[in-house]
């Protein structure tokens, strides 16, 4: 593996890096959990680089799987990438491969940008309802296979709000590979 992957515990607003990963809604809109953070703690340039996406390329939204950069607003990066994980349906409509689009594509646009590293939070885990060890999975492996083939971004941080969801993540990958160590964010 070229890069690395880097667990830590923290506040994904405050990730000090090149990029940040927004498990967005297909309107953009901001809504709850990380996504509506990360638009409260970048306004009010985030909102309305979103406005310029909706009115442009994805004015039917941003479809489940697929990805898109803004600036950062007030954020202490470069950039914020909004991906839109899939609503878990029980596992037989096609959630994991939409997943690990969102993070393969989100991940594209890292290298296209030259980002080097990127924090991702738990996509699709929250509201969208993804059990979390089965989306750490998908995660785990679709980043590291990209890392595999591309030498940027060089590091992917996956960044948890407790401590309970980046242990059930660690349970889930332990033993799937080479993965850096907790670090606080």
């Amino acid at each position: 593996m070229n890069g690395r992957i880097v667990v830590a515990i923290g506040d994904i607003t405050g990730f000090e890096g090149d990029a940040v990963v927004n498990a967005a809604n297909s309107a953009l809109a901001g809504g709850g959990g990380v996504d509506g953070a990360i638009h409260r703690a970048a306004e009010p340039e985030l909102a309305e680089a979103c406005r310029r996406l909706r009115a442009g390329p994805w004015k039917d939204g941003l479809p489940a799987g697929r990805a898109a950069a803004t600036e950062a607003g007030r954020l202490p990066v470069r950039g914020v990438i909004h991906t839109v994980g899939p609503i878990w349906r029980g596992g037989a409509s096609g959630e994991a491969g939409l997943l690990a689009s969102a993070y393969r594509e989100s991940l594209k646009i890292a290298t296209c940008r030259g980002w080097g590293r990127v924090a991702f939070p738990a996509i699709s885990t929250g509201v969208y309802g993804y059990p979390k060890a089965a989306a750490a999975l998908v995660a785990f492996g679709t980043i590291s296979e990209y890392l595999s083939a591309e030498s940027v971004p060089e590091t992917a941080w996956l960044v948890f709000f407790s401590r309970a969801d980046a242990d059930a993540f660690a349970s889930a990958v332990a033993g799937s590979g080479p993965h850096g160590p907790e670090e606080p964010v």
